[in-house]
């Protein structure tokens, strides 16, 4: 029997790659992609509805668990420079939209599987002496983002013990490279760097070259994302959150491999400009990661960094 699968924030970068997998992977998936904008549809299926959908507003988060999914991705929410900047809005749609649609689920649908998409922003550097992981770390965020997502992994992780839902929370690395627009992710210039250059646009470096960022490609992310919810439940125990593998490297690291595959007149488009607002936020993040716990339930490694500009150069071609 076909299952359903409800995406949220299906209209951005993250939402997009993990529909096409799902199609490429269960082509019979009922696939529903909800944004607060109609998000278009990145596959030839007509398995696949986009549906508008404002999920501060509860009466939408009920429409759309109608449809009796068998997994909810939860994707949905704003990054963490905007959190950072609007602090109501970020726990209007990081936190109160999420939990509201949580609660629409153990209501309407209990058991579902609830796949969340939390980040590396809820330990905090000052927490973490040399390597984060998420058995025996305690996460101290840093930013309101980091707070918003570790507020929602505790809350899925009771529900789950209470067996009101099947929760899944994995904190994901920084994705690089995005295609698409910049987004009021801090971590934007990561993808920035490298995809305007290739365009042949001048990019700007906001932070010091030499701090280490975690960060996982979009092969890898799509992949993995798809496994949170292939897993037995039972395989997690009693703490439903599992940080995903990824590679740490410096905004000069991936300079330097740009400039190995595309050449010195792509490198120098990129130009340092320091922002002191982007780069405390990125420097309260850990930049190692012992991500043993994913190797055990099965998560892939990632593929590497100059690979992973290789597949973006790759795929840019391909899509223009």
């Amino acid at each position: 029997m076909a299952k359903t699968v409800v995406i949220t924030g299906a209209g951005g970068f993250v939402g997009q790659t993990l529909a096409k997998k799902l199609i490429e992977t269960s082509p019979d998936t009922q696939l529903i992609l909800a944004d607060v904008h109609q998000a278009p549809n990145p596959t030839k299926s007509s398995n696949v509805k986009s549906v508008a959908a404002d999920l501060t507003d509860l009466a939408a988060c009920e429409s759309l668990i109608e449809s009796r999914p068998d997994a909810v991705y939860i994707l949905h929410g704003i990054m963490s420079s905007g959190s950072e900047a609007n602090l109501e809005l970020g726990i209007k749609v990081n936190f109160e939209s999420v939990r509201s649609l949580l609660d629409t689920i153990r209501i309407k649908k209990p058991g579902t599987k609830v796949i969340f998409t939390s980040s590396c922003a809820v330990f905090g550097r000052a927490a973490v002496k040399d390597v984060a992981n998420e058995e025996n770390i305690v996460p101290m965020p840093e930013s309101s983002y980091g707070t918003q997502k570790l507020m929602i992994e505790y809350l899925i992780n009771d529900y789950s013990r209470r067996g009101l839902i099947d929760g899944r929370v994995v904190r994901l690395p920084t994705i690089f490279v995005r295609a698409g627009a910049p987004t009021a992710a801090a971590s934007s210039f990561v993808s920035g760097i490298v995809r305007e250059p290739v365009h042949g646009e001048e990019s700007e470096l906001p932070v010091d070259p030499n701090i280490g960022i975690w960060l996982a490609s979009p092969r890898t992310l799509a992949h993995n994302l798809l496994h949170a919810m292939q897993i037995p439940a039972d395989n997690f125990g009693h703490f439903r959150t599992v940080l995903l593998p990824g590679y740490t490297a410096t905004s000069g690291e991936i300079l330097d491999a740009l400039e190995q595959i595309a050449g010195k007149e792509t490198r120098a488009l990129v130009k340092e400009k320091r922002d002191p607002t982007i780069e405390r936020i990125v420097l309260s993040w850990p930049a190692k990661y012992d991500t043993s716990r994913a190797k055990k339930l099965g998560f892939a490694e990632d593929v590497g960094l100059e690979q992973t500009i290789k597949d973006f150069i790759t795929s840019d071609k391909q899509s223009s």
